[in-house]
């Protein structure tokens, strides 16, 4: 299986709209995309995230290209998530906690704006100029076409003067799909569009989608027989690959143009992004290990000593795991197993992800 993960299951993930951009934060890989167009993939830069603008509830941006970031009962706003400038800590009003989904959008006259809060399971939405004082408040039904998205954000469009309110969709047989809307209420769909793959492969889950689902699979790497009626020592070098497929781990990050203020390079991110969807589960395309203990070097061939006794007619299977997504193997563990089964062994030898 494949899909995005939603929301809900991944803390500190979350989309939001300031000015013309769209601004996906990703904590757990402490840096945020940015994008001018998810479907076209257009001008996509990776910054950092700011050590007290990570593992937020919610992510919202403003018309005034403010940010704010929901903990809790409290929201910090920001005018940058990179440098935490201008930083002020302000309480919900109790109408405005619990959320499900936060965004905010300019209104078409109204030159304030609105902050709109989803409650999913309800069904409905509060709008508010305001969320700590929960000013000019309204509620209403959210149309049962709009109530199954993954993530919400919106996106000022300077023509229309006002904002699109759009949702991201889960995976489909279209693949994965966001639908922008002026009036959540309604099926007033502005349009509905396919997401580009850069953009994917930053979403947790996204890899699962662009290049296939995570798999395990024990490779058999060397048989040695002994086809005589006498014991014989075998003793040789064998080799074996070990490390990342950094070729085609950097084919994730190739369009993607990564901030000076990122700590961590391409190679390094593209690993770290990977690493993450193999501890997924598998509804979302992972195999639910971890990987932090395996070699992060590029993948390299090494030789490795071998010496043990045949017996007479005796076989013997060397195995080695590998890791990878779709088709191709990224991942060559260093362990290796020995066998007298020419089947595969069964068990996974990488410790389970923490959930």
């Amino acid at each position: 299986m494949s899909g995005i993960i939603p929301k809900r299951e991944a803390k500190g993930t979350d989309f939001c709209g300031a000015g013309g951009n769209i601004y996906i934060i990703r904590s757990d890989l402490g840096c945020y995309m940015k994008t001018s167009d998810l479907n076209n993939g257009s001008d996509i830069s990776i910054f950092s995230l700011h050590p007290a603008c990570q593992n937020g509830d919610h992510y919202i941006g403003d018309w005034a290209g403010y940010f704010y970031i929901i903990k809790g009962n409290n929201y910090r706003r920001v005018k940058n998530l990179t440098t935490d400038s201008d930083a002020e800590v302000h309480s919900l009003h109790p109408n405005c906690q619990g959320g499900d989904h936060y965004l905010s959008a300019n209104v078409q006259f109204f030159p304030l704006g609105k902050f709109y809060i989803i409650f999913q399971e309800k069904g409905t939405y509060r709008a508010t100029t305001n969320m700590n004082t929960d000013s000019d408040a309204e509620e209403h039904n959210l149309h049962p076409d709009c109530r199954n998205g993954l993530y919400y954000w919106s996106m000022t469009i300077p023509q229309m003067i006002m904002s699109l309110l759009s949702f991201l969709k889960p995976v489909s047989e279209w693949g994965v799909e966001f639908c922008s809307s002026t009036d959540l209420s309604k099926d007033k769909f502005f349009g509905v569009y396919s997401v580009h793959p850069d953009v994917l492969n930053f979403l947790p889950g996204g890899l699962s989608v662009t290049k296939g689902p995570s798999f395990g699979t024990w490779e058999n790497i060397k048989t040695i027989s002994n086809d005589s009626d006498t014991p014989v020592t075998w003793t040789k070098k064998i080799n074996k690959k070990v490390g990342w497929n950094k070729e085609k781990m950097t084919q994730i990050t190739h369009n993607w143009k990564i901030s000076a203020s990122v700590s961590i390079g391409t190679g390094a991110l593209a690993k770290l992004i990977t690493n993450l969807q193999f501890s997924f589960s598998a509804e979302y395309g992972g195999s639910h290990v971890s990987t932090e203990n395996e070699s992060s070097n590029e993948m390299t061939e090494e030789e490795e000593q071998l010496s043990f006794e045949l017996k007479p007619k005796e076989s013997v299977y060397l195995w080695q795991y590998r890791m990878g997504l779709g088709e191709e193997p990224v991942l060559f563990c260093r362990d290796l197993k020995i066998t007298n089964d020419p089947n595969p062994p069964t068990e996974v030898p990488l410790p389970p992800a923490q959930s």
